[in-house]
């Protein structure tokens, strides 16, 4: 099973490519909205909205804005993923409680995308899914669980893979709010212990980076852990990269 391809898509129609690969994207990714789109295919926002329209019209995506004012969110729908050959990953449930953070983690992936054109982004669903059926960790942390009963995997939002087999992918974490300085702490310190990836890049708004430049310091991370801001990564407008490559992460020895 390929890292990156292990879900096959079915052959489709050349006249329906288009929708096909929307579909696949936002089946891949759990969310996706016309902004993201627009970076992703390189389109316009309105071309991009009318393409999404198309698409639910059709059954194969599901629009929902839980946030008034905030912008509407795609998700394969199952009769979409059963076309783009990803019904394993099931469909992804869009809340109040997660849009943003949906919203936020589409954007940064169209931009990595943009920043690495030679490399391939997926989502924390397509990770979930291949390291359950591989039994290994391919991309992810193991952090101590709550009191001692065993080991937890922590996998990040999004993965960059590099396009040699050999090279390790980049773990990429979108970290909108403050989490607790413990486990904030807990997750930087797995991280640094993490040998299945060159390194993490955490991107957060200013008002996060404050705690999390804090907790990479007290999980001793520096050399594993860097931090990038939200903003920048949203403001990618051309193939200039945001981002240290996986060859920038210094390797401490195991």
């Amino acid at each position: 099973m390929s890292r990156t391809e292990s879900i096959a898509a079915r052959p489709r129609p050349a006249s329906s490519c288009e929708r096909a690969a929307i579909v696949e994207w936002a089946g891949r990714l759990g969310a996706i909205t016309a902004g993201a789109l627009a970076l992703h295919a390189g389109m316009s926002v309105a071309s991009s909205r009318a393409k999404l329209a198309g698409a639910e019209r059709t059954g194969l995506l599901r629009r929902a804005s839980p946030l008034r004012g905030s912008d509407a969110l795609y998700t394969a729908t199952r009769a979409g993923l059963r076309a783009a050959g990803l019904s394993a990953l099931g469909p992804c449930h869009v809340s109040a409680s997660n849009a943003t953070h949906l919203t936020a983690v589409a954007t940064v992936a169209a931009a990595l995308e943009r920043a690495y054109p030679d490399h391939t982004v997926r989502g924390e669903r397509e990770l979930r899914y291949e390291e359950t059926q591989l039994g290994v960790q391919l991309a992810s942390a193991r952090l101590q669980a709550a009191r001692g009963r065993g080991r937890a995997l922590h996998r990040p939002d999004l993965v960059l893979w590099p396009p040699r087999r050999e090279a390790l992918p980049t773990a990429v974490e979108v970290e909108l709010t403050v989490k607790a300085p413990r486990r904030l702490e807990q997750i930087c310190r797995a991280w640094a212990r993490a040998r299945c990836v060159a390194g993490v890049v955490y991107i957060a708004p200013v008002p996060v980076e404050g705690a999390l430049q804090r907790a990479i310091a007290r999980a001793d991370a520096e050399r594993r852990v860097v931090l990038v801001p939200l903003e920048a990564v949203i403001a990618v407008a051309s193939p200039a990269r945001v981002i240290p490559p996986a060859a920038a992460f210094t390797r401490t020895p195991t």
